[in-house]
């Protein structure tokens, strides 16, 4: 199928309910699909939106485009969750039905005020020549589940920044509101964060360009997050274009956060003795992370596992991408720990311990601890004689790192941006892995999350394999796990 601009922008009342649903059923049929983590009903989704709590429950919106696997006419769909794991689809939630976001709803935000959940998003406007006009946007959800849009553009577009100014974060901080937006700067075509404050929500005022480094950013900074773990601001964002001698990262973009010290918002400052940003996950596919500060006193992260413009072998089906499991924030020894929450354990069942040669399914958790001093590969979802699958090379010696090689899966994955991620590990001590595998997901916890590696990846549909290098002293369990969607 060619899809035009004309095709990616037709409105959705112009498609035809049979054409949606035909998509829905031939996603549901997909044997990449993931089964307990979040993906498309139908379509395609990116970027995690407006991930909150609110009315006694948590909520996660999607940025989507319900008919096809592309990047088209943009909205947002809704998930509710009493666990961060168990997830309901609730439909769509914010359309792009008005002159402002007639080119689609972008990334956004939100916001429990007065009873109600404020959804801050950019409204993507093009006008007859296909010019942008980002509009900063509020979509208003009540406690019945009513979408209320704001008639006004709360933040124009400053004169200093290009068309490229989105993604508003919206939160409140010492008393104040504020907004962190993603930007471009028009003069230096550098990317910032740009702060902007109010005391009521409609009035509102620029503190500047966020000061958290003194590197280039790149040419533009995508979904700022600023939340706070262990009363310790952190920053999280995506920086396009940033300089491989500022920080290595291997992926087209990377997801970044610094800690900071202390932030003033007002002056737009972020102190860190971080010398530079950190890679958030060392995996292969995520991007977007957005996190928030929930009333039980935790800071939760989700992230896109996608990236922009690449495509991935299950776009062919109809559908494209999906989402992490839901990681809870924890700073130690100066560095950014992700955990899965406890309720993902409720998804196990039919425990087994683990032995070389056994067969997985396409759907478990299996947590191992290899022993120290070794030099191994440990192969998931690999055919019996181990040559193709997923590859965990491992050092628990002296040259201490973990490579995971995805280049023996069938078929490759966006091999030009390498097909190996190697993480270091401390000398001579044990390793411990938590790993979970949703069909084409693979996601990686290392030693307690100190490290996270997500990616995708695709194996025959029988491959189903475990296997260690003989002689490997090795403890493990695997659980199946049950689906959610």
């Amino acid at each position: 199928m060619t899809w035009t601009r004309e095709k990616r922008y037709k409105k959705y009342q112009d498609w035809g309910a049979q054409e949606l649903l035909e998509l829905q059923t031939k996603a549901a049929n997909s044997k990449t699909i993931t089964h307990y983590h979040i993906h498309p009903i139908s379509g395609l989704i990116n970027d995690p939106n407006g991930f909150s709590y609110y009315n006694g429950e948590y909520h996660l919106f999607c940025q989507a485009y319900p008919f096809g696997p592309v990047h088209g006419l943009k909205s947002w769909i809704h998930f509710t969750s009493p666990d961060l794991v168990h997830w309901q689809y609730r439909g769509q939630a914010i359309n792009p039905d008005t002159d402002k976001d007639n080119a689609g709803a972008y990334s956004g935000s939100g916001f429990v005020h007065n009873g109600n959940l404020l959804l801050m998003y950019t409204g993507n406007h093009r006008d007859p020549d296909w010019t942008r006009i980002p509009y900063q946007l509020i979509d208003e959800m009540d406690q019945k589940g009513h979408f209320h849009k704001w008639d006004e553009d709360l933040i124009p577009q400053p004169d200093h920044v290009t068309e490229h100014f989105r993604d508003p974060q919206l939160f409140e901080h010492e008393g104040q509101y504020f907004v962190l937006v993603g930007a471009q700067d028009k003069k230096t075509k550098t990317g910032q964060i740009d702060v902007f404050a109010s005391n009521d929500l409609h009035n509102w005022h620029e503190d500047g360009y966020l000061h958290f480094t003194d590197k280039d950013m790149g040419y533009m900074i995508e979904c700022p997050n600023l939340v706070f773990v262990d009363q310790k601001p952190v920053l999280i964002f995506c920086p396009q274009g940033i300089d491989k001698s500022v920080v290595h990262y291997d992926n087209i973009y990377p997801n970044m956060y610094i800690i900071g010290d202390q932030v003033d918002l007002s002056k737009a400052e972020f102190k860190t003795n971080q010398s530079s940003p950190l890679n958030l996950d060392e995996g292969f596919d995520v991007y977007a992370t957005q996190a928030f500060n929930a009333p039980d006193g935790n800071a939760y992260a989700v992230s896109w596992v996608g990236l922009p413009d690449l495509s991935y072998p299950s776009d062919n089906e109809g559908w494209a991408n999906m989402y992490s499991q839901v990681k809870r924030l924890e700073i130690k020894h100066n560095k950014l720990y992700q955990h899965p929450v406890k309720a993902i354990e409720s998804l196990r069942y039919d425990k087994q311990e683990i032995t070389s040669g056994m067969q997985t399914g396409n759907q478990y958790e299996v947590k191992l601890i290899i022993k120290k001093g070794q030099k191994g590969q440990l192969h998931l979802n690999a055919n019996q004689d181990l040559t193709n699958g997923l590859i965990l090379d491992f050092d628990t010696g002296t040259d201490a790192k973990l490579i995971i090689d995805r280049g023996q899966s069938n078929p490759l994955v966006n091999s030009d941006y390498g097909t190996r991620r190697t993480i270091p590990l401390n000398k001579t001590e044990d390793l411990d892995l938590d790993i979970f595998v949703d069909h084409s997901l693979c996601e990686i916890f290392v030693n307690d999350g100190e490290h996270v590696a997500t990616l995708r990846f695709f194996a025959n549909e029988g491959d189903q394999t475990i296997g260690f290098t003989a002689g490997t002293q090795v403890n493990g369990i695997l659980w199946k796990m049950k689906s959610i969607l």
